[in-house]
């Protein structure tokens, strides 16, 4: 991909195009060139899951609310989901890509990461790509889109540039003229209630946060971690590696939980993440683990999936910095009105503390831990009077 090097990967993000309207459509033809979404049918609550591109003429898009819908355009028709066929045509998809490529990444029921290194040494990854594209179009009716960088986060951002049947590629040379003149929401990672604090303070575009004379602004309003990530990995300084197993990596340690009863409020979800972290860090203190990068899940009653992770400035197991970070997490992803079914949180790039950089000595150690054990028993004191739940949620929390 990048001229004058031999080590740049070939990644694609391939996203399909509104998967579950596209599934709906191959179930009952008849839907085809209509304005239709998926939701509850014959009610007006709840959210929307997806909605075909016909339907999007009208202002109608993902995680609207139904009755908001149904103002916009009263006709329109809603489509119970059906998981069982979005499994199936999900596995179909991935099989397909297999026969390129077994270096796959999942990333949820309708989009996967595929390193095509290998397969472009023989063919052109236009070529390739094209000929993807036509093959789930021809043989599944499954239009899709697809970005080709260097790493997986140029990718995922040039799938999202041409939709439906688009085919973006994005080298590190070309970043400023395909990225910048972007509006800053279409930034991978950056949350809903992140992108418009920063228009509201003027910075518009990607090139906008790419200004090095914004970078004071931007990190007053965003935080620096934020900042450096999103920065960086504009820049194309971000993972190239595509991870077949990435989530079952030994040297991580997880908890999620499962509701039969979804969880629609963000401080529910709130406490038993917080529930979860609590359990995580004292596994990470037993095993005198120090982490680097914190990561939680989402999945609503449609089975779509999100995995939002933050890479930390040094390495932690700092039980309130973990926390704080998840809940940041959990507040620029989560979305009123969805039903969440399961929460989940995890902690990576685990190191004991012989394994740690030289500038994390014994003596930084050691504070931190002293620090951490007296707010620790603070909360067993306060909870031990108060109950469990205590200091867990805020009653204002949003």
């Amino acid at each position: 991909m990048e001229k004058g090097s031999n080590h740049a990967k070939i990644i694609f993000h391939i996203d399909m195009n509104a998967f579950f309207c596209s599934v709906a459509c191959i179930k009952n033809p008849e839907l085809r060139g209509k304005a239709f979404a998926i939701g509850r049918e014959n009610s007006t609550k709840g959210v929307l899951s997806t909605a075909s591109y016909e339907a999007r003429k009208y202002g109608i898009h993902s995680a609207m609310p139904q009755n908001e819908a149904m103002k916009l355009l009263p006709g329109l028709i809603i489509i119970q989901p059906n998981f069982n066929d979005y499994k199936y045509y999900h596995h179909k998809f991935v099989d397909l890509i297999k026969e390129y490529t077994d270096l796959i990444e999942v990333a949820s029921i309708d989009e996967l990461y595929a390193d095509m290194t290998e397969a472009s040494k023989k063919r052109h990854p236009l070529v390739i790509a094209k000929e993807i594209q036509e093959r789930l179009l021809g043989e599944y009716k499954l239009p899709c889109s697809i970005g080709i960088a260097p790493t997986l986060f140029l990718a995922k951002m040039g799938s999202d540039i041409k939709k439906p049947l688009g085919v973006t590629v994005i080298r590190k040379r070309e970043v400023s003229k395909i990225l910048y003149p972007l509006s800053v929401s279409d930034i991978f990672g950056i949350g809903k209630k992140t992108w418009p604090r920063l228009i509201e303070n003027g910075i518009k575009t990607i090139g906008d946060f790419m200004d090095i004379n914004n970078k004071d602004k931007i990190i007053d309003l965003i935080g620096i971690n934020s900042y450096e990530y999103a920065t960086n990995a504009i820049n194309g300084k971000s993972s190239d590696v595509v991870e077949p197993n990435r989530y079952a990596d030994s040297k991580s340690i997880s908890e999620s939980e499962t509701y039969d009863i979804p969880k629609v409020l963000i401080e529910d979800c709130a406490l038993e993440l917080r529930k979860m972290i609590r359990s995580v860090v004292n596994k990470m203190k037993k095993y005198k683990y120090f982490t680097k990068t914190v990561t939680i899940t989402l999945r609503d009653s449609t089975f779509n999936t999100i995995t939002r992770q933050r890479s930390l400035n040094e390495y932690t197991d700092d039980l309130i910095y973990i926390n704080d970070i998840a809940m940041e997490l959990l507040e620029d992803n989560f979305i009123d009105g969805k039903d969440y079914r399961l929460l989940g949180i995890g902690v990576s790039n685990l190191l004991t503390k012989e394994e740690l950089p030289l500038e994390h000595n014994l003596f930084n150690i050691s504070d931190k831990l002293e620090k951490e054990n007296e707010i620790n028993k603070m909360i067993k004191e306060f909870q031990s009077k108060y109950g469990d739940k205590a200091l867990f949620i805020k009653k204002n929390e949003k």
